[in-house]
């Protein structure tokens, strides 16, 4: 059998978030539908943030009355806030993930508080999980800008390092290592993963790359040594951070997962579903400058053997 390796779509929720065109709640339902019958096992469907701030999201309520439809997928929601936690719960949600910023600067421009303070709001999240609305929460943390920051610059991995103790610590049930503005790089990579694995102590580790200057899957491979096993990407490469302008958004779901099947890697994933399915997201969209994906141009190649193909 060949060794499972995860990949979180979050399309629905990173991809879209800054579309200039707000895509309708019954076309979200159907691209989480169809990424469920093309194998796709984690989505990250939504997210609950003031609808002023982020419209796009606006029917994150109403998108939550899916998750029955959806049984079988793990479905989270990002979470700006301990309101937006008590939200996602009241609608549904049981796995919950809130993204703080290592980058002081990222996180006051971001959400306008220290990261200290983001971790002071963590703490009431875990607080949460505490009550009977919260018992069987699973708490994702996202360490946004751990490899550098369009404002800042320089991150310290000492920071990283830091911040990532005091949530595992506080009770965060996964660790998501995020280069938000895809500032990371292998060497990178490979110096602060194995100290996160260490502090994760058997939690859940997942890496969240940008591939703004076109190393996403590079640290892809580069992560992999390290032993993750668990990534997030986004159909048609769509997402990005509105403090990296001109960025290219997430790594592309179609190509990571040619990349991890062509490795000898099981994602479980039809990737020729993928491509259908990206058509249809392309029509809805209408024109962004954000797709991107080589596997969409060329094709998958003759010789390709996905894992349910293999002997």
């Amino acid at each position: 059998m060949s060794e499972q390796v995860i990949l979180r779509e979050v399309g629905l929720r990173d991809g879209i978030q800054m579309a200039r065109r707000f895509l309708e709640t019954e076309r979200k339902l159907e691209w989480a539908q169809r990424l469920k019958a093309a194998g796709v096992r984690e989505i990250e469907l939504t997210s609950f943030v003031p609808p002023k701030i982020v419209p796009q999201f606006a029917d994150a309520d109403e998108l939550a009355k899916s998750l029955p439809a959806l049984s079988g997928v793990v479905s989270s929601a990002l979470v700006p806030n301990l309101k937006g936690a008590e939200r996602a719960l009241a609608a549904g949600f049981r796995h919950i993930n809130y993204v703080l910023s290592i980058s002081e600067a990222h996180s006051q421009s971001n959400v306008r508080r220290s990261t200290d303070e983001a971790i002071a709001e963590f703490e009431r999240i875990v607080a949460l999980k505490q009550t009977d609305a919260g018992r069987d929460m699973v708490l994702g943390v996202g360490l946004a800008t751990s490899f550098g920051c369009t404002l800042q610059g320089h991150v310290a991995p000492e920071r990283v390092f830091e911040v990532a103790r005091r949530v595992a610590d506080g009770g965060a049930d996964e660790l998501i290592v995020a280069d938000t503005v895809g500032y990371g790089h292998p060497a990178q990579v490979k110096e602060l993963l194995p100290p996160i694995m260490e502090i994760a102590a058997g939690r859940r580790v997942i890496c969240h790359f940008h591939d703004t200057r076109g190393l996403g899957l590079a640290n892809v491979a580069a992560a992999l040594e390290m032993g993750v096993r668990v990534f997030d990407s986004s159909l048609a490469g769509l997402g990005g951070c509105p403090f990296a302008p001109g960025a290219t958004g997430n790594i592309n779901t179609e190509d990571t997962a040619y990349m991890l099947e062509s490795m000898g890697f099981s994602t479980g994933i039809d990737i020729a579903a993928l491509l259908e399915l990206r058509r249809d997201v392309e029509n809805w969209l209408g024109d962004e400058e954000r797709y991107s994906g080589a596997i969409a141009r060329a094709g998958l190649p003759k010789t390709f053997i996905s894992s349910s193909e293999r002997p």
